[in-house]
C-alpha cells in the first residue's frame, strides 16, 4: 500500500525544515537541567502552551495573570488550561483511539462555551463554526465524517513519516474540517503537540508547539490557508510552518532551562 504520508516527507523543502526542527528538539532534550527538573520544565512549558493556544483562540491574556489565578474568566482560556492539564494522560489513548481523544479534546476545551449536548459531538450542516483564522465557509458534515474517518486510519496505520510531517498533517487537517465549530483551533493544537509525544519525538511535553505559531504570527494562517488549498505548494508550506514553530518552541524550553540554571 502507498504511504502517503511518507510521501508528504518528500515535497520541496520539508525535510530540511523537519531536520531543523528535530536538532532544535534534541538540543532541548540534551540540556542537563532535565535530568533532575524536566517536570519543571513541561509545566511551564504547559502554562505557556496554553496560554498560547488561547490567544490564537482569540482571547487576550497575560502569561503572568494565569500565574496568579484560579480564574481567568475567559471561557476560551479556561478550556485552553484544562486541555494542557490533560494532555499527558491521553497520549497513549492517541496511538490507539484518536477519535475518542478528540471528542474528549472538545469537551475540555469547550465545556463552558456550547450546550452539553453538543461536547466531543461532529457539527451537523447549519451550525455556525468560527472562522478565526479566514478559511471560508468549513467543509459539509459528511465530508468532515469521512476525512476524520480518513485521518483516524491514518494515525493508526503505519508510516515511515517523520512525527513532524505527522503532527503537521493532523493539525492542518482538523483546523481546515473544524469539525466542532468551536474551540477547532484549541483541538487542533493540542492534537499536534499530542503526535509529537506520542510518536517519540518530544516524549516528555518539553516544547510548546503553540508557543511557535504565535511567534510566526501572521504565518500560521497563511501557511493553513496554504494547505487548506490541498496544492502540493501549500501542503509544503504549512509542513515547513509547523517545523518551523517546533524550533521556535523548542528555543524557548531551552531558555526555560537556562533561567532554570541561574536560579
Amino acid at each position: 500500500m502507498t504511504d502517503a504520508l511518507a510521501q508528504l516527507a518528500n515535497l520541496p523543502g520539508v525535510t530540511d525544515a523537519v531536520n531543523d526542527a528535530r536538532k532544535a528538539v534534541d538540543r532541548l532534550l540534551g540540556h542537563r537541567i532535565l535530568r533532575r527538573r524536566s517536570a519543571e520544565v513541561s509545566t511551564e512549558s504547559a502554562l505557556r502552551g496554553a496560554r498560547a493556544t488561547a490567544v490564537l483562540e482569540g482571547a487576550d491574556v497575560d502569561l503572568e495573570v494565569l500565574r496568579t489565578t484560579d480564574d481567568p474568566g475567559d471561557p476560551i482560556v479556561h478550556g485552553a488550561l484544562r486541555v494542557s492539564a490533560e494532555l499527558g494522560s491521553l497520549a497513549e489513548r492517541w496511538r490507539h483511539a484518536p477519535r475518542q481523544v478528540l471528542a474528549r479534546l472538545h469537551v475540555l476545551a469547550a465545556a463552558d462555551a456550547v450546550d452539553a449536548a453538543d461536547l466531543g459531538r461532529p457539527r451537523p450542516d447549519g451550525r455556525p463554526v468560527d472562522d478565526l483564522l479566514k478559511l471560508g465557509d468549513p467543509p459539509p458534515a459528511a465530508e468532515v465524517a469521512a476525512r476524520l474517518d480518513a485521518l483516524s486510519d491514518l494515525l493508526t496505520g503505519t508510516t515511515k513519516a517523520p512525527a513532524l510531517v505527522v503532527a503537521a498533517i493532523v493539525h492542518g487537517e482538523l483546523l481546515t474540517l473544524r469539525p466542532f465549530g468551536w474551540g477547532d483551533g484549541i483541538v487542533a493544537r493540542a492534537a499536534q503537540r499530542l503526535t509529537l509525544v506520542a510518536r517519540g519525538l518530544d516524549p516528555k511535553s518539553l516544547a510548546a508547539p503553540e508557543v511557535g505559531h504565535l511567534e510566526l504570527g501572521a504565518e500560521y494562517a497563511d501557511a493553513l490557508r496554504g494547505y487548506a488549498s490541498g496544492t502540493p505548494e501549500g501542503v509544503s508550506v504549512w509542513i515547513r510552518h509547523c517545523s518551523a514553530a517546533v524550533a521556535a518552541a523548542a528555543r524557548d524550553s531551552q531558555a526555560i532551562c537556562e533561567a532554570l540554571m541561574r536560579g
